[in-house]
């Protein structure tokens, strides 16, 4: 630091010196430590911030003061499908400097608070409590808070939705991925939900790629009336093959995303991203500015988006009443 004196004035004292040294290097380490050092992670692909996603949460962390390359570094990691290697993601991470995570999923939540660090989940954590993952939803406890939807009152709606373009729905096939433990539960809530509406359902748990193969001869054997997918990153991942089998044999299914409808899937229903990446963001922001994150209440979504893609239907000879239409907040045509 350059010190400057006006002609005639008096010098500083070497303890002044110091001071205004001192008061130099902590306004410097101040303004380094209002820097952002973000982790996303997730269990599927990076998710980097000229993504979808990735625009909707430098979007939100925008709106709370946080630009790239101002005060936002960004560093994401994805597994790929690979959930064994998150553990040496979130090190990696961290050794970029990251000292927040944003979790993808439940897997990804859980290898942050494994590896303590304060972590923010916004989408697939199932039922935080009942995983474990935290210790209540108002008070979470440990590293981990976010955002996650109740499967129960979820199914329910979507069950619905299903009845209204198909009256006679008697049996339902769900597909979920077994080696999730946050989605098995998912899948437990919505079987009970169906079936405590007289819907008979049809299990079909799968862990790898191939298990779909085995799911789609089940169903061909015995046909359900609807599908119903639990998205995490292997249904993910085999989207398109799951899309395609049921528009081959015209079975209206529905899924727990946009992503799914806007790809050619017949219908969605679930969270509004925007909200949830909203909300996280929110929750970084506090734990950056020294909240803990176990003190921060794990929250449930508040918008949740019906699509319809309107092009898929009609390829399946299948004409929606004008009814089930007017309750989509997206049509595609």
């Amino acid at each position: 630091m350059m010190m400057r004196f006006r002609p005639g004035a008096a010098m500083p004292t070497r303890r002044q010196a110091l001071i205004a040294l001192l008061a130099s290097g902590i306004a410097t380490s101040a303004q380094a430590d209002e820097t952002l050092r973000l982790g996303v992670l997730g269990a599927g692909p990076p998710i980097p911030p000229d993504s979808p996603i990735g625009k909707i949460l430098t979007g939100a962390l925008a709106d709370l003061g946080y630009a790239l390359g101002r005060n936002l570094v960004y560093e994401t990691r994805g597994a790929k499908g690979d959930i064994g290697t998150l553990p040496g993601l979130v090190e990696e991470l961290k050794a970029a400097g990251a000292s927040i995570l944003l979790a993808q999923g439940y897997p990804s939540a859980l290898a942050g608070k494994a590896a303590s660090v304060a972590t923010v989940v916004f989408v697939g954590a199932g039922d935080p409590v009942e995983t474990g993952l935290i210790e209540s939803w108002a008070h979470p406890g440990g590293v981990v808070t976010g955002i996650s939807d109740v499967a129960t009152t979820l199914t329910v709606k979507r069950l619905a939705l299903l009845k209204a373009l198909s009256p006679g729905l008697k049996k339902i096939a769900m597909l979920w991925n077994t080696d999730d433990r946050a989605m098995t539960l998912r899948y437990r809530a919505s079987a009970a939900a169906a079936e405590s509406q007289g819907v008979v359902v049809q299990a079909h748990g799968v862990r790898e790629p191939d298990d779909f193969n085995g799911a789609f001869e089940a169903m061909d054997n015995q046909k359900p009336d609807a599908i119903l997918m639990v998205a995490d990153v292997l249904t993910i991942l085999n989207r398109q093959r799951v899309i395609a089998y049921a528009a081959a044999r015209r079975l209206p299914a529905i899924y727990e995303s946009a992503v799914f409808a806007r790809d050619g899937g017949l219908m969605s229903f679930g969270a509004d991203e925007n909200e949830s990446l909203g909300r996280a963001a929110s929750m970084i922001d506090r734990i950056h500015r020294g909240a803990r994150p176990g003190d921060i209440p794990f929250e449930q979504p508040t918008r949740y988006l019906f699509v319809f893609n309107l092009k898929t239907a009609r390829a399946m000879d299948v004409e929606p009443p004008l009814t089930l239409l007017g309750l989509a907040d997206e049509v595609i045509e």
